[in-house]
Protein backbone atom coordinates (compact mmCIF):
# COMPACT_ATOMS: atom_id res chain seq x y z
CA UNK A 1 0.00 0.00 0.00
CA UNK A 2 1.40 3.36 -1.05
CA UNK A 3 0.73 6.77 0.50
CA UNK A 4 1.79 9.80 -1.55
CA UNK A 5 3.63 12.55 0.34
CA UNK A 6 4.78 15.41 -1.88
CA UNK A 7 6.79 13.89 -4.72
CA UNK A 8 7.70 10.75 -2.80
CA UNK A 9 5.86 7.58 -1.85
CA UNK A 10 6.10 6.00 1.57
CA UNK A 11 5.19 2.38 2.11
CA UNK A 12 2.59 1.88 4.81
CA UNK A 13 3.20 -1.27 6.85
CA UNK A 14 0.38 -3.77 6.31
CA UNK A 15 -0.39 -3.99 10.03
CA UNK A 16 -1.21 -0.27 10.12
CA UNK A 17 -3.92 -0.70 7.49
CA UNK A 18 -5.38 -3.82 9.09
CA UNK A 19 -7.53 -2.15 11.81
CA UNK A 20 -9.40 -0.02 9.27
CA UNK A 21 -9.88 -2.95 6.94
CA UNK A 22 -11.12 -5.12 9.80
CA UNK A 23 -13.58 -2.44 10.90
CA UNK A 24 -14.94 -2.16 7.37
CA UNK A 25 -15.22 -5.94 7.11
CA UNK A 26 -17.04 -6.27 10.44
CA UNK A 27 -19.35 -3.40 9.49
CA UNK A 28 -20.11 -5.17 6.23
CA UNK A 29 -20.80 -8.44 8.05
CA UNK A 30 -23.10 -6.66 10.54
CA UNK A 31 -24.97 -5.01 7.67
CA UNK A 32 -25.43 -8.36 5.94
CA UNK A 33 -26.68 -10.00 9.16
CA UNK A 34 -29.23 -7.20 9.58
CA UNK A 35 -30.25 -7.57 5.94
CA UNK A 36 -30.68 -11.34 6.29
CA UNK A 37 -32.78 -10.86 9.42
CA UNK A 38 -35.02 -8.29 7.71
CA UNK A 39 -35.40 -10.48 4.63
CA UNK A 40 -36.16 -13.45 6.88
CA UNK A 41 -39.34 -11.76 8.12
CA UNK A 42 -40.66 -11.40 4.57
CA UNK A 43 -42.41 -14.78 4.61
CA UNK A 44 -44.25 -14.09 7.87
CA UNK A 45 -45.37 -10.64 6.73
CA UNK A 46 -46.54 -12.09 3.41
CA UNK A 47 -48.48 -14.89 5.12
CA UNK A 48 -50.24 -12.33 7.32
CA UNK A 49 -51.11 -10.23 4.27
CA UNK A 50 -52.44 -13.26 2.40
CA UNK A 51 -54.51 -14.29 5.42
CA UNK A 52 -56.10 -10.84 5.24
CA UNK A 53 -57.19 -11.49 1.66
CA UNK A 54 -54.39 -9.84 -0.33
CA UNK A 55 -53.02 -11.35 -3.55
CA UNK A 56 -49.24 -11.76 -4.29
CA UNK A 57 -49.01 -9.33 -7.23
CA UNK A 58 -50.84 -6.64 -5.25
CA UNK A 59 -48.58 -7.21 -2.26
CA UNK A 60 -45.46 -6.99 -4.45
CA UNK A 61 -46.74 -3.81 -6.09
CA UNK A 62 -47.43 -2.15 -2.74
CA UNK A 63 -44.13 -3.42 -1.37
CA UNK A 64 -41.99 -1.73 -3.99
CA UNK A 65 -44.19 1.35 -4.38
CA UNK A 66 -44.06 2.21 -0.66
CA UNK A 67 -40.37 1.36 -0.51
CA UNK A 68 -39.59 3.57 -3.51
CA UNK A 69 -41.33 6.57 -1.93
CA UNK A 70 -39.40 6.06 1.32
CA UNK A 71 -36.12 5.73 -0.56
CA UNK A 72 -36.71 8.97 -2.47
CA UNK A 73 -37.28 10.67 0.90
CA UNK A 74 -34.03 9.25 2.27
CA UNK A 75 -32.24 10.32 -0.90
CA UNK A 76 -33.54 13.89 -0.51
CA UNK A 77 -32.61 14.13 3.18
CA UNK A 78 -29.09 12.89 2.46
CA UNK A 79 -28.70 15.35 -0.40
CA UNK A 80 -27.85 12.61 -2.87
CA UNK A 81 -28.80 12.41 -6.51
CA UNK A 82 -29.84 9.59 -8.76
CA UNK A 83 -27.10 8.19 -10.99
CA UNK A 84 -27.08 8.98 -14.67
CA UNK A 85 -26.11 7.43 -17.95
CA UNK A 86 -25.15 3.77 -18.20
CA UNK A 87 -25.22 3.29 -14.42
CA UNK A 88 -28.84 4.46 -14.26
CA UNK A 89 -29.81 2.17 -17.14
CA UNK A 90 -28.07 -0.75 -15.47
CA UNK A 91 -29.92 -0.19 -12.19
CA UNK A 92 -33.26 0.11 -13.99
CA UNK A 93 -32.59 -3.22 -15.68
CA UNK A 94 -31.61 -4.77 -12.34
CA UNK A 95 -34.89 -3.71 -10.75
CA UNK A 96 -37.31 -3.88 -13.65
CA UNK A 97 -36.02 -7.14 -15.12
CA UNK A 98 -33.72 -8.87 -12.63
CA UNK A 99 -35.66 -8.37 -9.41
CA UNK A 100 -39.05 -8.80 -11.05
CA UNK A 101 -38.01 -11.91 -12.98
CA UNK A 102 -36.51 -13.55 -9.90
CA UNK A 103 -39.52 -12.89 -7.69
CA UNK A 104 -41.98 -13.94 -10.38
CA UNK A 105 -40.12 -17.21 -10.99
CA UNK A 106 -40.06 -17.89 -7.26
CA UNK A 107 -43.76 -17.19 -6.66
CA UNK A 108 -44.94 -19.12 -9.73
CA UNK A 109 -42.73 -22.06 -8.70
CA UNK A 110 -44.53 -22.08 -5.34
CA UNK A 111 -47.76 -22.94 -7.17
CA UNK A 112 -46.15 -26.04 -8.73
CA UNK A 113 -43.82 -27.35 -6.02
CA UNK A 114 -43.60 -27.45 -2.24
CA UNK A 115 -42.33 -24.36 -0.46
CA UNK A 116 -39.45 -26.35 1.06
CA UNK A 117 -38.26 -27.66 -2.31
CA UNK A 118 -38.49 -24.22 -3.95
CA UNK A 119 -36.64 -22.57 -1.07
CA UNK A 120 -33.83 -25.14 -1.12
CA UNK A 121 -33.43 -24.74 -4.88
CA UNK A 122 -33.37 -20.96 -4.51
CA UNK A 123 -30.47 -21.34 -2.08
CA UNK A 124 -28.36 -22.73 -4.87
CA UNK A 125 -27.61 -19.07 -5.59
CA UNK A 126 -24.67 -18.63 -3.16
CA UNK A 127 -22.80 -21.38 -5.00
CA UNK A 128 -23.71 -19.82 -8.32
CA UNK A 129 -22.54 -16.39 -7.10
CA UNK A 130 -19.25 -17.96 -6.06
CA UNK A 131 -18.83 -19.55 -9.48
CA UNK A 132 -19.62 -16.29 -11.28
CA UNK A 133 -17.25 -14.30 -9.05
CA UNK A 134 -14.40 -16.76 -9.66
CA UNK A 135 -14.98 -16.99 -13.42
CA UNK A 136 -15.66 -13.34 -14.25
CA UNK A 137 -14.03 -11.34 -11.45
CA UNK A 138 -11.14 -13.70 -10.58
CA UNK A 139 -12.10 -13.66 -6.90
CA UNK A 140 -9.81 -15.81 -4.79
CA UNK A 141 -11.46 -18.40 -2.58
CA UNK A 142 -9.85 -19.53 0.63
CA UNK A 143 -10.49 -23.02 2.07
CA UNK A 144 -12.32 -21.40 5.00
CA UNK A 145 -14.68 -19.53 2.64
CA UNK A 146 -15.39 -22.73 0.73
CA UNK A 147 -16.13 -24.57 3.99
CA UNK A 148 -18.39 -21.73 5.13
CA UNK A 149 -20.26 -21.84 1.84
CA UNK A 150 -20.79 -25.60 2.05
CA UNK A 151 -21.98 -25.39 5.67
CA UNK A 152 -24.35 -22.54 4.82
CA UNK A 153 -25.90 -24.48 1.95
CA UNK A 154 -26.37 -27.62 4.05
CA UNK A 155 -27.68 -25.57 6.96
CA UNK A 156 -30.17 -23.79 4.71
CA UNK A 157 -31.58 -27.09 3.51
CA UNK A 158 -31.91 -28.41 7.07
CA UNK A 159 -33.38 -25.18 8.45
CA UNK A 160 -36.15 -25.14 5.86
CA UNK A 161 -37.23 -28.63 6.92
CA UNK A 162 -38.74 -31.63 5.15
CA UNK A 163 -38.85 -31.38 1.35
CA UNK A 164 -41.84 -32.41 -0.72
CA UNK A 165 -42.17 -33.11 -4.42
CA UNK A 166 -43.08 -30.86 -7.28
CA UNK A 167 -43.85 -30.65 -10.99
CA UNK A 168 -40.84 -30.50 -13.35
CA UNK A 169 -41.80 -26.97 -14.47
CA UNK A 170 -41.92 -25.82 -10.86
CA UNK A 171 -38.44 -27.22 -10.27
CA UNK A 172 -37.15 -25.53 -13.43
CA UNK A 173 -38.65 -22.19 -12.35
CA UNK A 174 -37.14 -22.49 -8.87
CA UNK A 175 -33.69 -23.17 -10.32
CA UNK A 176 -34.22 -20.30 -12.76
CA UNK A 177 -34.97 -18.04 -9.81
CA UNK A 178 -31.64 -19.03 -8.23
CA UNK A 179 -29.76 -18.38 -11.49
CA UNK A 180 -31.41 -14.99 -11.98
CA UNK A 181 -30.69 -14.01 -8.37
CA UNK A 182 -27.03 -15.02 -8.71
CA UNK A 183 -26.64 -12.92 -11.85
CA UNK A 184 -28.49 -10.04 -10.16
CA UNK A 185 -26.15 -10.10 -7.16
CA UNK A 186 -22.99 -10.43 -9.23
CA UNK A 187 -23.94 -7.67 -11.65
CA UNK A 188 -25.24 -5.52 -8.82
CA UNK A 189 -21.92 -5.70 -7.00
CA UNK A 190 -20.30 -3.87 -9.91
CA UNK A 191 -23.03 -1.33 -10.67
CA UNK A 192 -23.95 -0.36 -7.11
CA UNK A 193 -20.31 0.20 -6.23
CA UNK A 194 -20.33 3.13 -8.65
CA UNK A 195 -23.74 4.54 -7.72
CA UNK A 196 -23.82 3.97 -3.95
CA UNK A 197 -26.23 1.92 -1.85
CA UNK A 198 -29.00 4.51 -1.38
CA UNK A 199 -29.26 5.77 -5.00
CA UNK A 200 -28.97 2.19 -6.29
CA UNK A 201 -31.71 0.90 -4.01
CA UNK A 202 -33.98 3.82 -4.94
CA UNK A 203 -33.70 3.16 -8.67
CA UNK A 204 -34.05 -0.62 -8.31
CA UNK A 205 -37.15 -0.38 -6.10
CA UNK A 206 -38.73 2.24 -8.35
CA UNK A 207 -38.17 0.15 -11.47
CA UNK A 208 -39.69 -2.92 -9.80
CA UNK A 209 -42.64 -0.80 -8.58
CA UNK A 210 -43.39 0.43 -12.10
CA UNK A 211 -43.34 -3.08 -13.54
CA UNK A 212 -45.49 -4.56 -10.78
CA UNK A 213 -47.95 -1.66 -11.00
CA UNK A 214 -48.47 -2.44 -14.67
CA UNK A 215 -49.02 -6.12 -13.90
CA UNK A 216 -51.40 -5.34 -11.05
CA UNK A 217 -53.48 -2.94 -13.15
CA UNK A 218 -53.73 -5.52 -15.92
CA UNK A 219 -54.86 -8.24 -13.49
CA UNK A 220 -56.85 -6.04 -11.12
CA UNK A 221 -55.80 -5.34 -7.50
CA UNK A 222 -56.82 -7.57 -4.59
CA UNK A 223 -56.42 -5.55 -1.37
CA UNK A 224 -56.16 -6.85 2.20
CA UNK A 225 -59.45 -6.68 4.10
CA UNK A 226 -58.06 -5.94 7.58
CA UNK A 227 -55.83 -3.39 9.28
CA UNK A 228 -53.45 -6.20 10.18
CA UNK A 229 -53.08 -7.04 6.51
CA UNK A 230 -52.14 -3.46 5.66
CA UNK A 231 -49.66 -3.36 8.55
CA UNK A 232 -48.10 -6.54 7.21
CA UNK A 233 -47.65 -4.89 3.81
CA UNK A 234 -46.04 -1.88 5.48
CA UNK A 235 -43.71 -4.28 7.30
CA UNK A 236 -42.82 -5.91 3.99
CA UNK A 237 -42.05 -2.50 2.47
CA UNK A 238 -40.11 -0.90 5.33
CA UNK A 239 -38.43 -3.85 7.05
CA UNK A 240 -38.10 -6.57 4.43
CA UNK A 241 -37.46 -4.21 1.52
CA UNK A 242 -36.00 -0.80 2.47
CA UNK A 243 -33.93 -1.95 5.44
CA UNK A 244 -33.10 -5.35 3.94
CA UNK A 245 -32.01 -4.16 0.49
CA UNK A 246 -30.08 -1.09 1.64
CA UNK A 247 -28.16 -3.12 4.21
CA UNK A 248 -27.53 -5.80 1.61
CA UNK A 249 -25.87 -3.33 -0.75
CA UNK A 250 -23.97 -1.65 2.10
CA UNK A 251 -22.64 -5.03 3.19
CA UNK A 252 -21.87 -6.23 -0.32
CA UNK A 253 -19.81 -3.11 -1.04
CA UNK A 254 -17.54 -3.99 1.90
CA UNK A 255 -17.24 -7.78 1.83
CA UNK A 256 -17.98 -8.73 -1.79
CA UNK A 257 -20.73 -10.77 -3.46
CA UNK A 258 -19.52 -14.23 -2.38
CA UNK A 259 -19.32 -13.45 1.35
CA UNK A 260 -22.56 -11.45 1.13
CA UNK A 261 -24.49 -14.31 -0.45
CA UNK A 262 -23.07 -16.78 2.09
CA UNK A 263 -24.23 -14.70 5.07
CA UNK A 264 -27.61 -14.35 3.37
CA UNK A 265 -28.08 -18.06 4.07
CA UNK A 266 -29.11 -16.91 7.55
CA UNK A 267 -32.46 -15.87 6.04
CA UNK A 268 -34.18 -19.28 6.25
CA UNK A 269 -33.16 -19.63 9.91
CA UNK A 270 -34.75 -16.26 10.67
CA UNK A 271 -37.82 -17.24 8.65
CA UNK A 272 -38.25 -20.45 10.63
CA UNK A 273 -37.79 -18.66 13.97
CA UNK A 274 -40.23 -15.89 13.03
CA UNK A 275 -42.80 -18.44 11.88
CA UNK A 276 -42.50 -20.31 15.18
CA UNK A 277 -42.99 -17.15 17.25
CA UNK A 278 -45.65 -15.38 15.18
CA UNK A 279 -47.46 -18.14 13.29
CA UNK A 280 -46.87 -20.87 15.90
CA UNK A 281 -45.44 -23.26 13.35
CA UNK A 282 -43.60 -26.34 14.71
CA UNK A 283 -39.81 -26.64 14.60
CA UNK A 284 -37.84 -29.86 14.20
CA UNK A 285 -34.43 -31.05 15.36
CA UNK A 286 -33.29 -30.86 11.73
CA UNK A 287 -34.15 -27.16 11.60
CA UNK A 288 -32.20 -26.55 14.82
CA UNK A 289 -29.23 -28.43 13.37
CA UNK A 290 -29.47 -26.37 10.19
CA UNK A 291 -29.48 -23.17 12.22
CA UNK A 292 -26.32 -24.25 14.03
CA UNK A 293 -24.57 -24.95 10.72
CA UNK A 294 -25.59 -21.55 9.34
CA UNK A 295 -24.30 -19.74 12.43
CA UNK A 296 -21.07 -21.75 12.22
CA UNK A 297 -20.67 -20.67 8.60
CA UNK A 298 -21.21 -17.00 9.56
CA UNK A 299 -18.55 -17.23 12.29
CA UNK A 300 -16.07 -18.90 9.92
CA UNK A 301 -16.68 -16.23 7.33
CA UNK A 302 -16.31 -13.42 9.86
CA UNK A 303 -12.93 -14.81 10.97
CA UNK A 304 -11.64 -15.32 7.43
CA UNK A 305 -9.01 -12.92 6.15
Amino acid sequence: MKQAVGDSAISTPPHQADPSARRQRWFGIAAMLLSATAFGWLGVFARLAYQAGAEPITVLCMRFSIAALVMFGILHVRGQRLPRGKVLIGLILLGGIGYVAQSMAYFVALTMASAGLVAVLLYLYPGLVTLLAVVFFKERLTPRMVLALVLALIGSALAIGPIGGGKPLGIILAISGAVIYAIYITAGSQITARAGAIPSSTVIMSAAAVVYTGIMLARGPVWPATTGGWLAIVGIALVSTVLAIVMFFVGMERIGPTAASTISALEPLVSVGAAVVVLHEPISIWQLAGGLLILTAVVLLARSS
